[in-house]
């Protein structure tokens, strides 16, 4: 069912900016008609980030507005988001700015258009974000670089309030400081909540104040939703904080401009604030659409204007694909294992909804530890817990689990303690979020480890067996899980019993072989298969869950039936699968050797549609048909 959605085209935002002689009453109905647009473009998408946009967009309005130099020139003022959720919010400004084109406002989390985090590919967006933590570090450098070449630039970031519980942040503050970096204003979001609850229940910052002062940093604060208190919070930046970075801590809603999305609108008791990520009903964004119109309605009669005027498009949401979510299906099972095996506690950062904890913290609570945006800890924390003979399973995205702390994860390996890393939202999709939360480069970063065995289940069934796996073996285990749904072809597939290095036929075929792992690219090479066969390629299927253990006499066993082998992975082609397998297949030192083929991301993942992007990055199942069929030996006819 089509849903008519509204927005406001850019002469609407050169009415409010030309028409409202007051700059506070100016900015609030600029940041209210960005918001229109910001949910316009959410609700389009069919996901994004709206309370964190919402929160922000006041502070975002007045930087562009009223505080910073040629912002969109090359020799301007520059202003970055290190949180980076609020994107949609700042893309919305930049359009009605014309600082980016009007049609970029229907194109957001499609392939070509806005990703669904910063990225540095999109005109005035200065930093790409990744894990949290990293933005006033940039913007150090980015002084310094205009020192250097004799430029006079202020550089503003804005970072969110549970980002500060993130270790880089306060390894910045001292050297900013010390170089008396003036240039440098950080504005903290205020916000109180972190992704899906509140900062203070997750892992408290106490006195930011007090903790930027003892720094040496000038502090403010203001409400940041508040137009009269941003400038003169930016006043007295400038009066008293002159040479020396500052911060202006600025207290927000998430969600603010309508009682709709605004945290303050939650029910007593509820911990879960539900307009972090995802697109709202069709309800909730009708009124909160005649919320903000109401708004910006009221600041234009005030000043004798006629109300706004919107375009209008017809949009059918996005196809919500159906189907068990692993991480959902491992908490339980993790839950349910904790029980009866006392050694088990489970550690996450920040994202306890998106990997599977509820259960877990609501029955075994005393065994769950929340850590908060700080993975370097949490990992060296699991490994204090492993040296007093508990078992740690600790979870984050799998982008920001394998990266952030493979020091620690290392670490933990050289004192030989038993740690299970449990990464979610791994592979390629889903690829609206962009680059920063696609993780295909994981299996390369941490396969290296000495005792890590890499583990990805293909459906359900497999999921529930890899928990009983990751107890029972006397190896940690970095176990890999696709959080989109799981497709009816891979979740058909069942399970056997997991025994390292060993993989199972799931398509009986020829002597044309694909090996994959994971739901994504095993569904992808079933229906490759059927793909093929309708034009005399009998291919057979094979998973193989381990991404970094094989063993060789099943692997041989294998390669003596094979004439053609292809490897696709969800991930790049370096330092995964493929290479293993490659390898593995020379050191056998067989006279016959099949032709290989590895197939995988080549380049940075790109953002849109789950079938747009397996298509660009020739993983569909009609690309690699195609590449299958490019590849074979004629002669075989198989």
């Amino acid at each position: 069912m089509n849903t008519s959605l509204a927005w406001l085209p850019a002469d609407e935002f050169t009415r409010i900016l030309d028409g409202i002689p007051d700059r506070h009453d100016r900015n609030k109905a600029f940041a209210d008609a960005a918001r229109i647009n910001t949910l316009y473009s959410i609700m389009r998408a069919g996901s994004g980030h709206i309370g964190s946009s919402f929160s922000a967009a006041d502070t975002v309005a007045w930087l562009l507005l009223e505080e910073m130099r040629s912002p969109f020139a090359g020799d301007g003022d520059i202003y970055f988001s290190s949180k980076g959720h609020d994107a949609p919010g700042l893309y919305s400004a930049l359009i009605a700015l014309g600082a980016l084109p009007q049609e970029k406002l229907h194109q957001l989390r499609r392939l070509g258009g806005l990703p669904g985090h910063p990225d540095v590919s999109i005109p005035h967006m200065h930093a790409n974000s990744g894990s949290l933590g990293m933005g006033i570090s940039k913007a150090k450098g980015m002084i310094l670089a205009n020192r250097l070449t004799g430029v006079n630039r202020r550089v503003y970031v804005l970072t969110g309030d549970g980002e500060l519980q993130e270790g880089q942040n306060w390894e910045a503050l001292a050297g900013a400081v010390h170089r008396g970096l003036g240039e440098l204003t950080v504005i903290v979001d205020h916000n109180k909540i972190q992704s899906d609850t509140w900062v203070a229940h997750v892992s408290d910052l106490g006195d930011i104040e007090a903790k930027f002062a003892a720094f040496g940093w000038g502090v403010l604060r203001c409400d940041g939703n508040d137009a009269h208190e941003l400038d003169e919070a930016f006043r007295l930046r400038e009066k008293e904080h002159a040479g020396k970075p500052a911060v202006i801590i600025a207290d927000t809603v998430k969600g603010a401009g309508c009682a709709t999305f605004a945290a303050t609108s939650m029910p007593d008791g509820e911990w879960r604030y539900r307009f972090h990520s995802g697109a709202p009903a069709a309800d909730d964004y009708l009124g909160a659409h005649r919320e903000l119109t109401t708004a910006v309605d009221t600041l234009l009669a005030r000043h004798g204007l006629a109300p706004l005027t919107f375009s209008h498009a017809d949009t059918a949401p996005p196809a919500k694909a159906t189907g068990p979510r692993l991480p959902e299906v491992y908490g339980r099972a993790l839950a349910e294992r904790a029980r009866t095996d006392e050694r088990i506690v489970a550690l996450d950062a920040d994202l306890v909804l998106d990997t599977g904890l509820i259960p877990f913290s609501e029955t075994l609570p005393e065994r769950f530890v929340e850590c908060g945006i700080a993975e370097q800890d949490m990992v060296s924390m699991a490994g204090g817990l492993a040296s007093r003979g508990l078992l740690p399973f600790v979870h984050s995205f799998s982008c920001f689990l394998h990266a952030r702390p493979n020091e620690q994860m290392y670490t933990n390996a050289s004192e030989h303690r038993k740690v299970v890393y449990v990464g979610s939202l791994a592979g390629l999709l889903p690829a609206g979020p962009g680059h920063s939360h696609q993780a295909v480069r994981d299996v390369s970063a941490v396969g290296a480890i000495p005792g890590l065995v890499v583990l990805e289940p293909a459906n359900s069934a497999e999921a529930r067996a890899a928990v009983g796996f990751c107890a029972e073996t006397d190896a940690s285990v970095y176990l890999r899980l696709v959080s989109t749904p799981v497709p009816d072809e891979a979740e058909a597939l069942g399970a056997e019993p997991l025994a390292t290095g060993h993989g199972r036929v799931v398509r009986a075929g020829g002597r044309t072989v694909a090996i994959g792992s994971g739901p994504v690219v095993l569904t992808q090479l079933l229906r490759a298969a059927d793909l093929l066969a309708a034009d005399g390629v009998d291919l057979t299927v094979v998973a193989l869950p381990w991404l970094n253990r094989v063993d060789s006499g099943w692997l041989s066993a294998l390669a003596a039936d094979t004439d053609d082998l292809f490897v696709v992975e969800n991930h790049y082609t370096h330092g995964g699968q493929a290479d293993l397998l490659a390898r593995a297949l020379l050191e056998l030192g067989a006279e016959r050797v099949a032709s290989f083929t590895g197939i995988g991301l080549t380049d940075v993942p790109l953002c849109g549609t789950e079938a747009e992007v397996l298509d660009a990055h020739g993983l569909s199942a009609e690309r690699l048909a195609a590449r299958i069929q490019d590849r074979i030996r004629p002669a075989t006819g198989s």
